[in-house]
């Protein structure tokens, strides 16, 4: 059993937002195996019931106690700060990791359009209360996007608008980029839209491979109009969740995929390991399956989370195991 084992989607939904403050979009999953038992999940969620009328989203939590059945948790853990340029908008994308003090979370942090997106931090004991850390843990001279972080590496993997990064640090807080891309559209069909998000796995017990998943979008076919998303037109803010969906929606695939390296550093595309059937047919995953979060079972498989996205545009928390 391991993670290059055959994955094998499960059947449903683990997560799909019914309450007025996730119900118009859920994604973005970040999942923590937690120390006394039980899982909590925390994802990227919009609804009617935001707390400013601009807000674009932010991140909640919900617990399982087997990974499979979720029960949403009251609150928001982490929201975009209106009076902070770098984070006013939206927060999304979180990836959490114990620390001597208790837990950080990383996540992706957005402003106005015009402004690149940032890595952000915060803190917290319980995982419930959150406080955020002052500045920006990291930028580029670009966007910086969809934070996931190794804590035995010492290495944050993100995305720019080119591939696949990484940067390394010695206290969780202070990063330096390191150089070059890990991984780049290679061009594939699959890849035309580019890199949504890139989890790495170190080598296991008598295995001396790293493993990466990495989430990329398919254009839409030529000729097709998308709609302007939120993202690049801030204007569209108060109506976030049907402006982006409408723009998801518009022909755009994605699907997640493996890489592999024997240093970490050179990495050999692997295969699809996750997609969905197509625009018009079934499956929760049917249009977008993306923005994986893994976790190692007690019992050697692997349980990966996944924002997925059906046919009618519905996007939520979908997961795959690890096949025997």
């Amino acid at each position: 059993m391991g993670i290059k084992n055959k994955w094998k989607k499960e059947e449903g939904w683990r997560l799909l937002g019914a309450r007025s403050i996730d119900s118009a979009k859920s994604q973005a999953p970040g999942i923590v195996q937690l120390p006394g038992g039980g899982y909590r999940l925390f994802y990227t969620a919009v609804g009617p019931e935001k707390p400013f009328a601009t807000c674009q989203g932010y991140i909640l939590s919900a617990f399982s106690q087997d990974g499979l059945a979720f029960v949403p948790e009251e609150g928001i853990r982490v929201a975009p700060q209106p009076e902070l340029a770098h984070m006013a908008l939206r927060v999304l994308a979180p990836s959490v990791a114990a620390y001597e003090g208790g837990w950080r979370m990383y996540f992706e942090a957005r402003g106005d359009a015009s402004l690149p997106m940032v890595i952000a931090s915060a803190v917290s004991e319980d995982m419930l209360v959150w406080e955020l850390e002052q500045g920006i843990r990291l930028q580029g001279p670009g966007s910086v996007r969809a934070p996931r972080y190794l804590a035995s590496a010492g290495r944050l993997y993100c995305c720019d608008a080119a591939g696949i990064i990484s940067a390394r640090t010695d206290n969780g807080v202070d990063f330096e980029l390191e150089p070059g891309h890990l991984l780049q559209p290679a061009g594939s069909e699959f890849e035309t839209g580019g890199y949504s998000a890139g989890e790495v796995v170190p080598p296991g017990d008598g295995d001396g491979e790293w493993t990466m998943f990495y989430s990329a979008w398919q254009d839409v076919p030529p000729g097709i109009a998308v709609p302007p998303h939120p993202s690049r037109d801030s204007s569209l803010s108060e109506d976030f969740a049907a402006a982006s969906i409408a723009s998801d929606m518009a022909g755009f695939r994605s699907r997640i995929f493996s890489a592999h390296s024997v240093d970490g550093a050179v990495w050999k595309r692997g295969e699809c390991v996750v997609a969905g059937a197509g625009h018009g047919e079934e499956g929760v995953d049917a249009v977008h399956a993306e923005d994986m979060s893994l976790v190692a079972l007690d019992d050697g498989r692997y349980r990966m989370y996944y924002a997925a996205c059906d046919k009618d545009g519905r996007w939520g928390i979908a997961s795959a195991i690890t096949e025997d």
